[in-house]
């Protein structure tokens, strides 16, 4: 079998460009100028002017001619950002425990608003392909999602470009019957493999496990319990691992590992072909995907909370360390932008943070059209105010048509 190895060494191997999600109705002006605006580039901060033509970016200058313009008033303009991985359209599909929203495309649709408002242009919605949490209910909200994001995308209906993260639990006895609801689905473009099993990576320390799941049970029936889910870790990981890499393989998506928290972990996917480290816990597991030029993902609430809250590593340490590659907003939308000012009042360059959000993703899934301000690019645009030194989003583009 043959799987693609994705990271620093491997970026941009998708060639296949993403369609605009965009209302079909919805036709940008054929060219306008967001002028007197801090341009955030790939390396710098320009103070200028970006032209947009038939929902491109055609040109970035430090002055204009043209009378169609807008005003920026010294904002910031940066890249639409990208999201590797968000939980946010569970949260819409099930609002609270025991209840599944009835029209899942109005729930993805009342997501794809809240990413937009963030300043997130393109994400990749994360699907848990895992029972042990839900049991039966979680398969009907994996086909929900998927079914959704089909239908959201055909008719329209979204202003954000929606891809799938699938995220493979490969412990968990429910991953063969789940896996077939995405597995060939046109927009999934990226396969994570997890492992929540008590005892390693994540859950390394039981009690930790223990407290987070709020178990109130004696010590002897915990001890069952984690002995139950060793067992079948031991029973399914193996042969669910072939189901998830023979996929990768034979639609050429990139494979991403979670959790890393030993150099023993990061090895593991590395032979498995994985090139995204997602949500290292330690700073021994950054250093070692680091080595084997993978990129690293860390949670954007991380940063914004000042570190982890289940006592992993702090992004913003990695960040220092140049151990940290790509932002993602995990759980909370709106902490990408804000993670990305913090790093920055940290005395990490802005535009470098910026990459953090929009370059670095975008090249680790292939997205070759978008993630930076420069001609070509797709004109996937964030007005960004600092108001009382909170970053604010002011208005959003999305292949040049303003979206909010």
């Amino acid at each position: 079998m043959s799987i693609p190895l994705w990271g620093k060494a491997g970026l941009s191997k998708l060639t296949e460009e993403a369609s605009v999600t965009i209302g079909s109705d919805a036709e940008p002006p054929p060219e306008y100028v967001l002028r007197n605006a801090r341009v955030v580039l790939e390396n710098e901060v320009l103070s200028g002017t970006v032209l947009v033509r038939d929902g491109l970016i055609a040109d970035v200058a430090t002055t204009t001619s043209l009378s169609a313009s807008v005003d920026l008033n010294g904002d910031f303009l940066l890249p639409g950002m990208i999201d590797l991985h968000t939980d946010n359209l569970e949260k819409h599909l099930k609002p609270r425990p025991g209840v599944k929203w009835p029209d899942s495309l109005a729930a993805l649709i009342q997501h794809d608003r809240q990413l937009i408002s963030a300043g997130i242009t393109t994400v990749l919605d994360s699907i848990a392909l895992g029972e042990y949490q839900l049991g039966p209910a979680r398969r009907e909200l994996v086909a929900a999602s998927a079914d959704a994001i089909d239908r959201g995308t055909r008719r329209g209906l979204l202003r954000a470009d929606h891809y799938i993260h699938a995220r493979c639990e490969l412990a968990d006895r429910g991953l063969s019957r789940l896996l077939p609801e995405v597995a060939d689905h046109a927009r999934l473009r990226l396969i994570s493999l997890m492992d929540h099993t008590p005892g390693q990576r994540q859950w390394r320390n039981l009690e930790n496990y223990r407290r987070h799941r709020q178990m109130k049970v004696s010590d002897a029936e915990f001890a069952d319990h984690v002995a139950e889910l060793v067992s079948v870790q031991a029973r399914f990981s193996p042969s669910h691992l072939r189901l998830a890499l023979e996929l990768a393989g034979r639609r050429s998506l990139p494979l991403a590992s979670h959790d890393d928290t030993t150099s023993d972990d990061v090895e593991t996917g590395a032979a498995n072909g994985v090139g995204i480290s997602e949500f290292p816990t330690t700073i021994e597991a950054a250093r070692q995907a680091n080595r084997h030029g993978m990129l690293t993902v860390g949670g954007a609430p991380n940063v914004v909370l000042g570190g982890s809250h289940s006592g992993n590593v702090s992004v913003a340490d990695l960040a220092r360390q140049e151990l940290l590659d790509i932002l993602a907003s995990d759980y909370v939308p709106s902490s990408m932008l804000a993670a990305v000012f913090r790093l920055s009042e940290q005395g990490i360059p802005l535009w470098k943070v910026v990459a953090m959000a929009t370059v670095m993703p975008a090249r680790a899934i292939g997205f070759v059209d978008r993630g930076s301000i420069a001609p070509g690019k797709r004109a996937d645009l964030v007005r960004v105010g600092l108001r009382d030194n909170t970053p604010v989003v002011e208005s959003v583009w999305c292949a040049g048509v303003q979206v909010h």
